[in-house]
């Protein structure tokens, strides 16, 4: 429900939003916002698949900077304070992990000019785990989550408020698996790749 009422109210702040947003070469756009990270609904199988593995979704706020290497291409980094996941075996909460998802991107904008501009984009992702508090079936043991590098989808609208100000509505696609280890033996891989949706204001200078 809290999702739900957190689209409405920025798809209302988008319908109000009216003027150019000029973007060129050598801009910067700093962009600060929340996003939810929402793993795919099958994580994988663990201990020669006797565990289903669950990762919970989660809501942070998000910082991007964006440099634009043209009018139309940017260069934009992604940073967000540390995701907080339940990670269920077998539908019980066996652990809490923390992670950070850095992505670094590149995106074609489609209309710099324009009240709204849409953009895709590709990039790189590095995820780190760390902060992990075991519990339930885990209880007493010591659960390992390997760092993760994958590729990274990127899509969303730039919305111009006025020359300087912007809201980003976009989503992003993840490539993020995990060998985990109990006591330091490997028990198999989760499988996170999260859709990660939310929105951001901007500001070029």
């Amino acid at each position: 429900m809290r999702h739900h009422r957190l689209v409405c109210l920025v798809l209302a702040s988008a319908a109000a939003c009216g003027g150019t947003v000029h973007a060129a070469e050598g801009d910067w756009v700093l962009r600060v916002g929340a996003h939810n990270v929402d793993p795919k609904s099958n994580n994988g199988r663990l201990a020669g698949g006797t565990l289903r593995a669950e990762v919970g979704s989660e809501i942070r706020p998000t910082f991007m900077l964006e440099y634009f290497l043209s009018r139309n291409l940017g260069f934009e980094i992604l940073a967000a304070l540390p995701f907080e996941h339940e990670v269920k075996l077998n539908g019980v909460k066996a652990a809490d992990v923390k992670h950070l998802p850095p992505t670094l991107s590149l995106a074609w904008h489609f209309n710099p000019e324009g009240r709204v501009s849409p953009f895709l984009g590709v990039g790189i992702n590095y995820t780190t785990f760390f902060d992990i508090h075991e519990t339930g079936p885990l209880a007493g043991t010591q659960l390992g989550l390997k760092k993760s590098w994958g590729a990274a989808v990127h899509a969303g609208v730039d919305f111009a408020i006025d020359e300087r100000w912007s809201l980003m509505l976009d989503a992003r696609w993840m490539d993020i698996d995990t060998e985990a280890r109990v006591n330091g033996v490997k028990v198999g891989t989760v499988n996170i790749d999260p859709i990660v949706y939310g929105f951001a204001f901007g500001y070029r200078f």
